[in-house]
Formats: C-alpha cells, sequence, structure tokens
C-alpha cells in the first residue's frame, strides 16, 4: 500500500486528489497502529493529510515511516470458504476491509498480533455453524458483534490492553452464528510475560 503512496514521476507541486489522501491517511494508520507515530502525531498528521493540497505537501507526513516497496495491494474484500476444516491468519497478514467468512463444523483464527492495518474498519460477514471464530487482538483493536445473529451459540469477547488506548481497527461482525461461538481476546502469555501461541 505505501508504495502507491508517492508518485515519484509525478512533480511535489502537482494537486493531490481525494484517493491520494485516503493512502496516505491509511499508511498513518497503519504506522500508528505498529507504534511508529503516537496518538497525538498520528492524530495531527491525518489531519494535515486531509487538508494537504499537493503531493509534496503529503510526501512531507510520510518522509520518516518505511517505504513498503513491492508489497501487495490490500485487498478489499476476502472470502473464507470451509467445511469441517480449520484456518488462520496469521503473522504479518493483510487486514482487508471486508471478509466474507462461511464456515461449517471449523475453526476460524484471524490473528491481529502482527497484521498490517492499512484501513479502520474490518467488516465481517458470517455465516459459521459448529465452529468457532476466534479472533486474536491487540491493543488498538475493538470487536463490535452488537449486529450479530446468534442461534444456539455464545460469545465472549474481552478487550486488549487499556481501553483509553486509541481505536486503529474496529471490527464489526455481522450475519449469524449458530451451534458455535465468537471469541475475541489477547494473546495469551506464559509465565516471565513471554507471549504464548495463539
Amino acid at each position: 500500500m505505501a508504495a502507491e503512496l508517492v508518485r515519484t514521476d509525478m512533480p511535489s507541486g502537482l494537486r493531490a486528489s481525494h484517493a491520494d489522501r485516503d493512502r496516505v491517511v491509511d499508511v498513518l494508520t497503519a504506522a500508528a497502529g505498529d507504534g511508529r507515530l503516537t496518538p497525538e502525531e498520528h492524530e495531527e498528521r491525518v489531519a494535515a493529510a486531509l487538508s494537504a493540497r499537493t503531493l509534496g505537501d503529503l510526501e512531507a507526513l510520510t518522509a520518516d515511516l518505511p517505504q513498503a516497496e513491492g508489497t501487495a495491494p490490500v485487498k478489499d474484500v476476502v472470502r473464507i470458504e470451509r467445511q469441517y476444516a480449520s484456518v488462520t491468519r496469521a503473522e504479518e497478514w493483510s487486514v482487508p476491509r471486508r471478509m466474507e467468512i462461511l464456515s461449517a463444523w471449523g475453526n476460524v483464527t484471524l490473528d491481529f498480533t502482527r497484521a498490517r492495518i492499512t484501513h479502520d474498519t474490518l467488516r465481517i460477514d458470517l455465516d459459521l455453524c459448529g465452529g468457532t471464530l476466534r479472533l486474536i487482538t491487540r491493543p488498538g483493536v475493538v470487536v463490535d458483534s452488537d449486529s450479530l445473529v446468534i442461534g444456539c451459540g455464545r460469545t465472549k469477547v474481552r478487550p486488549a490492553g487499556d481501553p483509553r488506548t486509541p481505536v486503529v481497527l474496529r471490527v464489526e461482525i455481522h450475519g449469524r452464528l449458530s451451534m458455535g461461538s465468537l471469541e475475541a481476546r489477547p494473546r495469551r502469555r506464559l509465565f516471565g510475560g513471554r507471549p504464548a501461541t495463539a
């Protein structure tokens, strides 16, 4: 995503488009999620990006952030469809804007601990029967399951870290859950503070 940010073949005095501003905001949000920007810096830079007039103005806002050359663009929609099988997204996976999850008698695990977050919202359209949707969160990732229809199932959502931490990703879960469960929690830790496996 960041590789698309600076169009080096264009003069820096060229007027910025809405798409240019949106790309910078996405990169700044990802940097805040990685801990490269403080909440105050993130807020200030986003405000500056939204009011930027030229590409040069936008370039200055990301000049001290790593440019992920060659990084594949983040998909808008990812579909997961499984029966009698489990699937896991972990390590440095890219979080899309929307996920469609259809699963029967299998578990789906989404680990956000090291995920690359470039959008502020992830909508999950869920149709799960007889399995578990497990979300491993980190500070700044919040889960909203108020729109989920539950039949013979259960949900358990635990916040990760200080609730005053700025939100970098809001996971909104829609759809239905039957004879299964939704579990959202931070990564467990072993004795001594070391993170355990999901």
